[in-house]
């Protein structure tokens, strides 16, 4: 008697349509011209942000100071219309700090529950490494499942919710590692270095006027909240073959069984890899994801899932080195 098939049923016929695929490329064009009026260079990065949140997912945006990290994600979330909140991680943050508390209101004797910054619909988190375990742990279930649980109650959180998290890999005085299970909890890591030497004159050029970054005041909005979650859909729709469902497990498994790495990555990596990997083909405009596709959101979304046996990482090999192994070593599907 033949096994049961595991497979689910093929997305083919549930293709978006062109017209809303062309006003995702359109949409994601708006919001690079407006990055694009005080950020100079850092396509990738904006590219990034723009692919995670129409993948519905979180960003750890890591690098030294003074390259952008904060404005880059600020601007981005004036191109949303929506609510916007910063929050600087430091050591003596508490989680109610956070999520919000439940106060005794003094005229009518009754506890209230008064909404932390984290309720919003586009977070920064600023130096996220700086806070310390217990602070962490209360953003486990807020990325995870979009609510709040304070004093047994349980409060959602608006839609759509993005975090964008920002951490400095270099200065480790009075910072704490990020446990692996809320690193798993952010859908990629963009990696963020300095800009080239003509970029870098470009930006003098562009601010020798303009200290206090008054251009800002320029930037527009682009998407409402029901087109982020429209667009969200459109993303959800893109057809993606087995063969390619395949290559995507096959690239997850073997993290687990490289001689390399001492920790894999789970299949929440693999679901993330399928959901960027629909987003990039969407924001070229395809309604078919490619390898290419595969290949492009793969670092990102394993680079932070993944650690090196101590050998190898005393050696000055890097979690992005053994990726960029493993795809060398994998057929691409045709």
């Amino acid at each position: 008697m033949d096994e049961p098939s595991t497979r689910g049923p093929a997305d083919e016929s549930t293709r978006p349509d062109r017209d809303a695929l062309q006003a995702l490329h359109a949409a994601a064009e708006r919001i690079r011209g407006e990055v694009g009026k005080l950020i100079v260079g850092q396509r990738d990065l904006v590219d990034l942000l723009i692919v995670s949140l129409l993948a519905g997912g979180h960003v750890l945006v890591e690098g030294v100071p003074g390259i952008a990290k904060t404005l880059t994600a600020r601007l981005l979330a004036r191109t949303v219309d929506a609510t916007y909140r910063r929050i600087q991680f430091t050591p003596d943050l508490m989680p109610s700090d956070v999520t919000g508390s439940t106060v005794l209101n003094g005229s009518d004797r009754r506890f209230e529950f008064h909404p932390g910054p984290i309720f919003g619909n586009l977070i920064l988190i600023d130096e996220i490494n700086r806070a310390p375990a217990k602070t962490q742990a209360a953003l486990f279930e807020v990325m995870a499942e979009q609510q709040v649980t304070v004093d047994g109650s349980t409060h959602s959180l608006p839609d759509p919710f993005f975090v964008i998290a920002t951490q400095n890999p270099i200065d480790q005085e009075g910072t704490y590692r990020l446990p692996e299970a809320q690193l798993d909890r952010f859908l990629l890591r963009i990696v963020v270095d300095y800009p080239e030497q003509q970029e870098e004159r470009d930006i003098l050029y562009r601010f020798r006027s303009d200290f206090r970054h008054r251009q800002l005041e320029e930037v527009k909005r682009v998407l409402s909240p029901a087109e982020v979650a429209r667009f969200r859909e459109v993303v959800e729709q893109v057809y993606i073959r087995d063969e390619l469902l395949d290559y995507i497990a096959d690239l997850v498994h073997r993290t687990r069984t490289h001689p390399d790495l001492y920790l894999g990555a789970s299949p929440r990596a693999s679901l993330a890899i399928l959901r960027l990997s629909k987003a990039v083909a969407a924001l070229a405009g395809r309604d078919f994801v490619t390898p290419d596709d595969i290949r492009a959101v793969a670092d990102p979304a394993l680079n932070h899932r993944i650690i090196l046996v101590p050998e190898r990482e005393m050696e000055g090999y890097s979690a992005s080195d053994v990726i960029a192994e493993i795809l060398r070593g994998l057929d691409v599907p045709r």
